[in-house]
């Protein structure tokens, strides 16, 4: 956080990648929190959920909504990847970085994607996209243990124990 300020004026961002589960998500969205506790405004999103939300604007309500993005200090999307890479999909994801990206205010991006993918993609589409999110963007890798299969064997004995206290 001692950082923020640097990496505002710079537009500086990060790009989390690595593997399900290894908590690029929950660093993020530590890292929201507490911008948020300091007053800075931060969205948390993902394209999925903006792709829903441009479902049927018209265009002139499709580029204000993009838009509404550059008014806070710093946007994070999750799991870049995830959506479907429909043509219509592709252009509404290059919209919102490219938004971004003019607007020079810092990103925030977690993927499952290997930095190899984002270096070189498939299509012209994607390179538009990734080659403006690896300027912007420092990579990091999150490798480890997937937490989330460690935190539902704790889930599942938990519920276990319940199951067999109420058969004692």
């Amino acid at each position: 956080m001692e950082n923020w300020k640097e990496a505002y004026r710079n537009n500086t961002g990060l790009l989390l990648f690595g593997d399900v589960g290894t908590g690029k998500s929950f660093f993020t969205g530590c890292i929201a929190n507490a911008l948020l506790d300091r007053d800075v405004p931060v969205l948390m999103t993902n394209f999925p959920t903006i792709l829903n939300r441009l479902t049927g604007m018209f265009s002139e309500d499709r580029a204000d909504f993009i838009a509404s993005f550059d008014e806070y200090d710093l946007l994070i999307i999750d799991d870049l990847g995830v959506e479907r890479s429909t043509e219509y999909a592709m252009e509404q994801m290059f919209f919102v970085i490219d938004s971004r990206y003019r607007s020079r205010r810092p990103m925030i991006i977690t993927t499952n994607l290997k930095l190899a993918e984002l270096k070189n993609p498939p299509d012209l589409a994607h390179a538009r996209i990734y080659d403006r999110i690896l300027e912007r963007c420092a990579p990091i890798l999150f490798a480890g243990k997937n937490f989330r299969e460690e935190n539902a064997g704790v889930t599942k004995q938990a519920a276990k124990d319940i199951v067999n206290r109420k058969h004692e």
